[in-house]
């Protein structure tokens, strides 16, 4: 038999070579092609299990080729959901069945109109929009306040569209169709002229407004004058008299009408001049309007500058409009209901304290309708039933008398009509004591409180309905029709983006939603609009509307697995204290993967967010420390298929297979969205693949001398163990131990704790994860195998092959399974 250990370091020497060697063998070859051919096509459980090429390479590959026949077994194992920890591959204590199921997606293959990160993401982005709408607010109101400030003439304030746009705001002129002509005279003219030109303009709108009625009064008459003369040639004698009678009223209406007005052939084309002119007139008087409140707000001479050592505006005309600001743009829900910013709210709270300080009686409170709806908002009370009869029978009530109002009426809203009540100082005749005011302090600052607390509980439940009902529509959606069809989601879908004041068809939308966006010519990419590109990526839309897969740098089930590689590899090792303490710090960072992985959109992205990529590497087993952003490039940019790329080139490039494999990067570092339905990721087929070579060399080279395959097994399964309990649950990994640690024949026989012991004494296990160490052991190993193995058939063939007695007893196997039952 040719020395163990001088074949090892053959194989091992150059291990992509031997891999490339066997790959290359006819029936191997022809194997890995077929199923890289057809695992693509297959949609279900049945199918993969009825195709026995497909099914058993894959069983091969992931060393469970002794179980090829259990396919009931099989299917649970498929559709477990691994993200639930009591599913059935998750509580299986052999860990090869888990990591089978998490090389398929037989439980998640689903297509989606969104995944929980872009639904979580979408709402997130409406949520910051509405609490920016106030912050935006005050930004616009401060930015007028300074700037104008420095204004020092007419057409350097409407020249600052900044400026312009809160201006028009708070006028009601249209920014798309203002004449700016006209709004800078308006701006540098005398009010009073202003004023004269509107009372003109109205002036004339009247007899224009005359001049109109009284030429549709004649056309009216001599109609029924008409009319009524044919009615009269064919009326009975008895009714002649009266219809003539109504012939000569019309007459005379028209005799009189006809000495003051044009002549009849002129009416036509004068009611319409007349008509044009009452249009014009009527925009140039609300225009009149507004440019009089202009002239009277703003501080310009007639050649436009300001008046020297004055301003533009004085400081109690911009209190005014930020006043009138804030409540003329109020933030709008997606619905069209007005929401009441902060900056409104601390508004209406400054009224309130202002005047309640001269507030003497309980009708000055209800017929202010400002200072009753701040009362019906800071204690909670109900606005549609609250009327200004309740406040009055509130705050009279004598809290003593048990059957007074105050302790009997509100139902529900009782306890806050007490609290209502205790806030003033009325007495049962709705007067005040001399010298007491409505509210003192205490009582003032409650009810601001309460108000500052409430003014947005509105709003805050439209937004939840509308969460509500955006993630019951998206969990139903078929396609995107359906999106498009509900007006209600769909503005709240496109206020996220801040496009729900675009004006864009239902048909260009469709357009947007289903573009692209890796197509610089699609629809999508030519608007040239980041909003929009935002829009596609929060959906997963295929080109004829349908759903499709989500276009993430890995898929749920890869994001999954890597955050629980990452925890694995931080607590695996260390006392129990450590592990736990270690445990929990990687589950956090876990967290972190989780949310930020799912918002990287290209490698470019991923490579600079170094605490990724650590994490990707730790989980990997390999040190972050040694590997440089430059290098991860040159791996994920390579062609996974292309025995020539750089990652199946390099020395190093077997160890990164699994990691480029389970990202969605093309070579350009963009992401590319997998074809929904595919029972199985890239990474899970270049897994799968990689194994089913791997365990074709053990097979092959193994053949003829089982040391060399349970070496090859070894240093494969090396970096999975974590205790001594995982050695000796395994019996090749076992052997490999026994053997190169001279492991005393009688232990072999005794309690799985003693073994477990005598292992933890003899292996530093932690120091399997370092490849120099763990050469060491299996040349130690190889070497000591053929001085103990010196016969035809090695135990470590009879194990793998399944034939044989030697290795762990069947006590021994009975006390380890019931030691690990439920799993790690």
């Amino acid at each position: 038999m040719v020395s163990t250990y001088l074949d090892y370091s053959r194989i091992t020497r150059d291990m992509r070579s031997s891999l490339n060697r066997i790959a290359q063998q006819p029936q191997i070859a022809r194997e890995a092609e077929y199923y890289k051919e057809n695992i693509g096509s297959v949609k279900t459980v049945e199918e993969f299990l009825n195709d026995y090429r497909l099914y058993s390479y894959a069983m091969k590959a992931h060393g469970l080729e002794d179980m090829t026949y259990a396919k009931a077994f099989m299917r649970k194992v498929l559709e477990s959901d691994l993200s639930d920890e009591s599913s059935f591959a998750n509580r299986l204590t052999d860990e090869r069945y888990r990591n089978f199921a998490q090389a398929f997606s037989f439980s998640s293959s689903k297509p989606v109109a969104q995944t929980n990160a872009q639904q979580d993401a979408l709402i997130g982005l409406y949520n910051e929009r509405i609490a920016s709408l106030d912050t935006a607010m005050r930004g616009e109101m401060a930015y007028f306040g300074a700037a104008m400030d420095l204004v020092t003439d007419v057409d350097k304030f409407l020249g600052n569209e900044r400026l312009r746009s809160f201006a028009f705001t708070v006028f009601d002129i249209d920014p798309k169709t203002f004449n700016y002509t006209e709004v800078r005279d308006a701006l540098t003219s005398d009010p009073a002229a202003l004023t004269a030109s509107r009372t003109a303009a109205v002036t004339r709108r009247e007899e224009a407004l005359k001049l109109q009625t009284d030429l549709q009064t004649r056309l009216k008459s001599l109609g029924e004058i008409n009319r009524l003369t044919s009615e009269l040639a064919e009326a009975p004698a008895a009714d002649k008299p009266a219809i003539q009678a109504k012939i000569d009223e019309h007459n005379a209406i028209v005799a009189d009408l006809d000495a003051k007005l044009p002549p009849r052939d002129q009416a036509p084309a004068l009611l319409a001049s007349l008509g044009e002119e009452l249009n014009t007139l009527n925009g140039r008087i609300r225009n009149l309007e507004t440019y009089i409140k202009l002239a009277e707000t703003f501080n310009f001479n007639a050649d436009g500058s300001v008046p020297a050592g004055e301003k533009a505006i004085s400081d109690a005309k911009k209190t005014e409009l930020n006043n009138i600001y804030v409540f003329k743009k109020p933030g709008e829900t997606p619905l069209g209901g007005a929401r009441l910013t902060g900056a409104g709210a601390l508004l209406n709270k400054e009224y309130y304290e202002g005047k309640i300080a001269g507030v003497t009686s309980i009708s000055e409170l209800t017929s202010d309708s400002r200072l009753f709806n701040y009362l019906v908002t800071a204690f909670g009370l109900k606005a549609s039933t609250t009327v200004p009869s309740t406040i009055e029978n509130i705050l009279t009530s004598d809290i003593n008398d048990p059957n007074s109002y105050v302790n009997t009426q509100g139902g529900e809203y009782n306890a806050a009509f007490k609290e209502m009540h205790k806030a003033f100082n009325f007495r049962p005749d709705g007067t005040l004591q001399p010298g007491k005011t409505a509210q003192d302090a205490d009582q003032l600052k409650k009810t601001s409180d309460g108000y500052m607390v409430r003014y947005n509980d509105k709003g805050d439940a439209e937004d939840e309905a509308l969460v509500k009902r955006f993630k019951l529509l998206v969990n139903s959606m078929e396609s995107v029709d359906k999106l498009l069809a509900d007006n209600g989601v769909l503005k709240f879908t496109l206020s996220a983006f801040g496009l729900e004041d675009e004006g864009l068809s239902k048909r260009d939308l469709k357009r947007i939603l289903t573009s692209d966006l890796n197509d610089p010519r699609s629809h999508v990419n030519t608007l040239r609009d980041e909003r929009y590109v935002k829009l596609v990526k929060a959906f997963n839309f295929n080109p004829d509307g349908t759903l499709g897969a989500p276009k993430l740098a890995q898929s749920d089930g890869d994001i999954m697995n890597t955050a629980r590689a990452y925890i694995v590899a931080k607590s695996r090792f260390g006392t129990d204290d450590e592990k736990k303490i270690a445990k929990e710090k990687a589950q956090e960072e876990a967290k972190y993967y989780t949310s930020e992985i799912a918002k990287i959109e290209t490698l470019d992205a991923f490579l600079k967010n170094r605490r990724l990529v650590d994490m990707v590497l730790v989980g990997a087993g390999i040190d972050p420390e040694t590997v440089k952003s430059d290098y991860l490039r040159s791996m994920f940019t390579s062609d996974l298929e292309d025995p020539k790329s750089f990652i199946n080139t390099d020395p190093n490039g077997l160890k990164y297979r699994e990691i480029v494999s389970s990202f969605n990067f093309d070579k350009d570092g963009k992401i590319v969205r997998g074809e929904a339905g595919q029972i199985q990721t890239r990474r899970g087929l270049v897994i799968t693949v990689d194994l089913f070579l791997n365990q074709s060399l053990e097979e092959k080279e193994g053949a003829d001398n089982g040391g060399i395959r349970l070496a090859l097994y070894f240093k494969r399964k090396a970096s999975d163990i974590n205790t001594a309990y995982d050695i000796l649950a395994d019996r090749a990994l076992f052997e490999v131990i026994k053997t190169a640690y001279s492991m005393p024949e009688g232990l072999q026989n005794a309690k799985i704790e003693a073994q477990a012991a005598f292992i933890e004494r003899t292996v530093n296990i932690k120091e399997l994860q370092q490849p120099g160490q763990l050469e060491k052991l299996l040349q130690r190993f190889t070497a000591l195998y053929d001085v103990e193995n010196n016969q035809d058939v090695s135990p470590g063939l009879a194990i793998l092959t399944g034939g044989g007695s030697a290795g762990v007893s069947a006590e021994t196997l009975l006390s380890l399974s019931q030691l690990r039952a439920g799993g790690r």
